[in-house]
């Protein structure tokens, strides 16, 4: 009897972290990433347009990447901001689990900046968002928790 006693404190006491780390929620971290302009296929780029500043958002929800623009009147917040190119592409592959996917930035209208909403899963995750048209494509990698 006192073995099995013996056990089930040992058994509470190591499944007592695992929950209630389960239960924590993490703040939001962004990941900002660029697609440099490249007209008449200047690698290097053109005076007259200018990059697009991107930034991934993970840990708002399990599993989902947010890739929205990196400049605006409330980026310094949330990272929810004008800069990333509207209907750009963005595919992604999760490292960890190989599943891959595709999604499309939103078009901006009504006063909505661009963004795209990547159900990933868990885990190193990377993604390349091309603007179309000469581009240089954006690439990010990042942890999804």
């Amino acid at each position: 009897m006192k073995f099995v006693r013996r056990l089930v404190i040992c058994a509470v006491v190591f499944a007592l972290p695992g929950l209630s780390a389960a239960g924590v929620a993490t703040a939001a971290t962004t990941v900002p990433f660029q697609i440099n302009s490249a007209p008449f296929g200047n690698p290097a780029g053109s005076f007259d347009t200018f990059a697009a500043n991107c930034v991934a958002i993970v840990g708002e929800q399990s599993g989902v990447v947010v890739v929205a623009g990196g400049r605006g009147s409330d980026s310094s917040e949330s990272g929810r901001g004008w800069g990333c190119s509207v209907n750009a592409s963005v595919q992604w592959i999760n490292l960890s689990t190989g599943a891959t996917g595709a999604a499309q930035t939103s078009d901006g209208l009504r006063g909505f900046p661009p963004e795209a909403t990547l159900h990933t899963g868990v885990g190193q995750v990377a993604l390349i968002l091309n603007a179309g048209g000469i581009h240089t494509p954006g690439f990010a990698t990042l942890y999804v928790p």
